[in-house]
């Protein structure tokens, strides 16, 4: 394992099970920018800020994180120094998505799986937000770990990530990516499929990119033309899950589509749509209070607006969203394996809290196809000169490593397949 310095303490192809058929206010939604992580963090945020019981709701069932780094004390103002956040999404059926996904819901026996899988990074000052996706199928060393009823679950050695959490649990799956990445994992939470539906719906839908020739995906129920689409509902849960139905069909492209949602949703949410909407501010609080189970470390109301006041300021350049790099597995073509090398860029990067610069593309697995503005007005034909004592800001991240900032426009590339 690949380690990574210090300072960050401080501060292709794999297959998938089938699918059938500044305010205070805007200061706790800003979070949701960084991704779907972000938004279980800063909407409870917003909760606590306009009525108490909402982060109570949230709380109720909060899971202990076993080995969690020391975190700061609960305060008025912003979190200090860095800090990381994993939020997992996960396959279950709730009462909504049962009436849709009924069949699916019924035939599932492998237990719950933790098929999304986000490593929320926000660094010190200047505060930067960068959002690691993991494979549902990457291969990992899986720690023994502690499950919430107290009993011992065995380390199991190499398995896909996705199974960690039927496995023992939040706080296994925390201990499993710390393990891979040496980044320790103070905050953590799940959301399920009606966490995603209601979520969605509560800010009136997200409207996504569809590029030529439209995403036809018999495994979601899946046949829609190119153009724009407002997702609600069970389209939102289609988009996100859809796999066959762009790129290459793997689950690495299936990222790259979430990755459009969620920069959507970021600018949806910080849009005056939104943020002048008291209704639809209280309504989205309610419903993540609702629908998520966090760590014990995200219980107190004072924490969960330190994190949202900590990201108030990000540009959109800086919220960038990141595919953890990887191989094919040489043992099992369904499957992937680490690309260590490339990793460490990245966490030397984050470490040092340096601008990313993606140079691997939005989707090497052709998932989505970036858009290029034609509005724009042209840039400068001069810049200013570089100040040649200023330290280096900015990291050129190797090929191997792709992903978008949510200041990129890109569009789902369907494959009609």
């Amino acid at each position: 394992m690949k380690k990574v310095p210090d300072a960050l303490h401080r501060s292709t192809v794999a297959r998938h099970a089938t699918l059938p058929s500044p305010t205070r206010t805007s200061t706790g939604l800003k979070l949701l920018g960084a991704a779907l992580a972000a938004v279980l963090v800063a909407a409870i945020g917003v909760g606590a800020f306009i009525a108490i019981d909402l982060a109570t709701r949230a709380t109720a069932d909060s899971v202990g994180l076993e080995g969690a780094p020391e975190i700061a004390p609960p305060a008025l103002g912003e979190y200090p120094g860095a800090f990381d956040v994993l939020v997992l999404g996960t396959d279950e059926c709730g009462p909504i998505s049962e009436q849709w996904l009924g069949e699916r819901c019924e035939e599932s026996d492998a237990g719950i799986l933790n098929d999304a899988n986000l490593l929320v990074h926000v660094s010190e000052n200047p505060r930067r937000v960068t959002v690691v996706s993991f494979p549902r199928d990457l291969m990992v060393e899986v720690p023994e770990c502690t499950r919430e009823d107290g009993s011992e679950a065995s380390a199991q050695g190499t398995q896909s990530l996705n199974s960690v959490y039927e496995h023992a649990g939040l706080s296994c799956v925390a201990q499993t990516i710390t393990e891979l990445t040496d980044v320790p994992i103070g905050f953590a939470a799940k959301l399920s499929f009606d966490g995603v539906i209601q979520m969605t719906d509560a800010i009136g839908g997200v409207e996504v990119c569809i590029a030529e020739p439209g995403i036809s995906d018999t495994q979601t129920g899946i046949d829609w033309p190119a153009g724009t689409r407002n997702v609600q509902g069970l389209e939102a849960l289609q988009f996100l899950r859809t796999r066959h139905g762009v790129g290459d069909g793997s689950d690495l492209a299936r990222i790259s589509n979430q990755q459009q949602y969620m920069s959507r949703l970021a600018k949806k949410i910080l849009s005056d749509e939104v943020l002048s909407d008291p209704s639809k501010v209280l309504r989205l609080a309610n419903t993540v209070a609702e629908n998520i189970v966090p760590s014990d470390t995200l219980s107190n109301p004072l924490t969960l607006g330190q994190l949202a006041l900590a990201v108030k300021d990000v540009p959109f350049d800086d919220f960038v969203f990141v595919q953890y790099p990887s191989f094919t597995d040489p043992s099992d073509p369904n499957k992937v394996v680490p690309d260590y090398d490339a990793a460490t860029a990245l966490w030397d990067a984050l470490a040092a809290n340096q601008s990313l610069e993606l140079t691997g593309g939005a989707s090497p697995n052709g998932g989505v196809e970036e858009v290029t503005p034609t509005n724009e007005p042209a840039p400068e034909e001069t810049a200013a000169p570089e100040d040649p004592a200023a330290p280096d800001d900015r990291a050129t991240l190797p090929p191997e490593l792709s992903g978008t900032n949510v200041g990129q426009d890109t569009c789902s590339a369907g494959n009609l397949n």
